[in-house]
């Protein structure tokens, strides 16, 4: 089945592609209510979160849009320590779209929401003239247990950063996909539960948590550094990047301190918890790659920055990604 304007008329064609696809893979009571609002059951603290998804191709090695969706909107509310809840979705279909590539995105929700642990309640569909594409917006909804304070202005000198695992894995795949490079590497897109509730169930004092989407590694520390006011220094040789993604930046001459990626996150705890947390998280889900990068330190000069001792005994300031990157990589 094609998808037309009909299906977004309101009308038979739009309560059968609801009802066929998305009823059918979201499957829970409050989906089935069919309500202009879901009612479910709340918390005294609220974690919040809203998300666009639009990459291209919608369907990459490793995942698709639907999985992506997902991860993303599960792991922004992990990074402030809130067990995700519920996830909301848009839809935003253009005319032309295959009805076939739609349910297996819905499929790829269903089952990549079943392993965050979270439910789909709510959604929305508009068909829009185009060529086929498809594009998703999202809200996440999570508990935040009382007392709990993970922030990006809590990093304290002498803190450790742990990266959970490789990087440049879904920017070299999404880049890759488009210009129809054969090779072995697939997206990281990935649920990050399991990783962030083994830590906080083992008590890890965590300062700070931070997904490494778009920007990159790189951006992603700049930012944690000037809201905290700290300088860090990271240890060149201990950023973990596998073989088949740094022959892919050596080809193009990308660095993957600024690539996107959809299931890494770094991690920031006090230096006597750092060794117990590194162990729970390569023992976790997703983490088997995790390692200690670097070190938060006091601020020397008047801003704070992010460097790298590289191993030749010189050193690397980092930055802010700068200009455009790859767009629409989620």
């Amino acid at each position: 089945m094609i998808i037309t304007m009909a299906h977004g008329s309101g009308g038979a064609f739009t309560s059968e592609l609801i009802d066929k696809i998305f009823v059918k893979e979201f499957d829970n009571e409050t989906v089935k209510e069919l309500e202009d609002c879901a009612v479910i059951p709340g918390s005294k603290k609220i974690a919040m979160t809203t998300d666009s998804f639009v990459v291209k191709p919608i369907e990459y090695p490793g995942g698709d849009i639907g999985r992506l969706c997902i991860c993303g909107t599960v792991n922004d509310l992990l990074m402030r320590g809130a067990k995700a809840k519920y996830i909301t979705c848009g839809f935003i279909i253009e005319e032309g779209a295959n009805s076939e590539t739609l349910k297996r995105i819905v499929h790829s929700m269903a089952e990549t929401a079943k392993e965050a642990g979270v439910i789909i309640v709510a959604g929305d569909t508009k068909v829009i003239d185009g060529n086929g594409g498809i594009m998703i917006n999202t809200a996440g909804v999570g508990f935040v247990e009382e007392g709990l304070d993970i922030s990006s202005r809590n990093l304290t000198p002498g803190d450790l950063v742990i990266l959970s695992g490789n990087l440049g894995d879904h920017h070299a795949t999404i880049l890759g996909s488009r210009m129809n490079i054969t090779n072995s590497i697939k997206s990281d897109n990935a649920p990050l539960t399991d990783i962030v509730s083994n830590l906080l169930k083992e008590k890890i004092n965590i300062h700070t948590m931070r997904d490494v989407t778009r920007g990159g590694l790189a951006t992603v520390l700049t930012e944690l550094s000037r809201s905290s006011r700290v300088d860090i220094k990271l240890e060149e040789d201990k950023i973990p990047v596998s073989n088949a993604v740094r022959d892919f930046c050596g080809l193009l001459g990308l660095d993957p301190l600024y690539m996107g990626n959809e299931g890494k996150c770094i991690i920031v705890v006090p230096k006597n918890e750092a060794g117990k947390a590194l162990e729970v998280i390569r023992n976790s889900k997703y983490g088997e790659n995790a390692v200690i990068i670097g070190e938060v330190k006091e601020m020397a000069e008047d801003k704070a920055c992010v460097y790298i001792e590289t191993e030749i005994g010189g050193k690397r300031i980092l930055d802010v990604l700068q200009d455009e990157g790859l767009p629409r990589i989620c």
